[in-house]
């Protein structure tokens, strides 16, 4: 690694909300080192390409607007009685392909009868998230698509970005955006954007009802 483990981590401690820092030269055996280092640690997200490491804060407002998804989801696929199993930003990891990334939110919907009470997931016999989730405050995550969701077989990224909320599907091994969402149809991008944009509006019950009440157009 280009700097040592102890002044990588005070180095961390430092960092202030909505900052990346870039390592190159990184062993997957020190990737793997520093996760052990930082388990479930909320304030840092880590993503590792073939020797390269990013490692990025989160600021409270980042973490505002991915919690609006999560409700969002809740009440969306409570209303289509479809299953949901939220893990976060659980770390996935591809070894032989020297990769790993820990999305912003994740979550099973047509795998959540399999997936449900997993402590572990393992690429190499667990189907990747249905559903990833990437909120842009601070940072492009564009590239992930292809350096890493396309490498674990994502098969739907919605990403927000500006204000807007958009759909990318994966079809040979290349994401495409759409105007609906293949893995929960009639979803639209323009009424996910409205449903986050209202959400400066309509406070806390106000806004669950806003979205229950969308959610029984479908």
């Amino acid at each position: 690694m280009s700097i040592q483990t102890s002044s990588l981590l005070e180095t961390l401690a430092t960092l202030p909300a909505s900052s990346t820092l870039l390592l190159h030269e990184v062993s997957w055996a020190e990737y793997e080192d520093l996760l052990a280092l930082l388990p479930d640690n909320p304030r840092f997200r880590l993503s590792y390409d073939r020797g390269i490491l990013q490692i990025m804060t989160l600021s409270p407002r980042h973490e505002r607007l991915k919690s609006l998804f999560a409700h969002l989801l809740a009440v969306l696929t409570e209303e289509l009685n479809l299953n949901l199993v939220g893990l976060g930003s659980t770390t996935f990891r591809l070894a032989e392909a020297a990769r790993g990334l820990e999305p912003d939110d994740c979550y099973y919907i047509h795998q959540a009868e399999r997936m449900a009470g997993r402590d572990t997931i393992d690429l190499a016999t667990d189907p990747p998230p249905d559903l990833v989730i990437e909120v842009d405050v601070s940072s492009y995550s564009a590239h992930k698509l292809t350096t890493y969701y396309a490498a674990i077989g994502v098969p739907e990224v919605w990403r927000y970005s500006e204000g807007v909320v958009s759909i990318w599907n994966l079809v040979r091994n290349r994401y495409h955006q759409r105007d609906e969402s293949p893995v929960l149809p009639k979803v639209t991008s323009a009424a996910l954007t409205d449903l986050v944009r209202a959400r400066g509006e309509l406070k806390g019950r106000l806004w669950l009802r806003r979205v229950r009440e969308w959610a029984r157009t479908l």
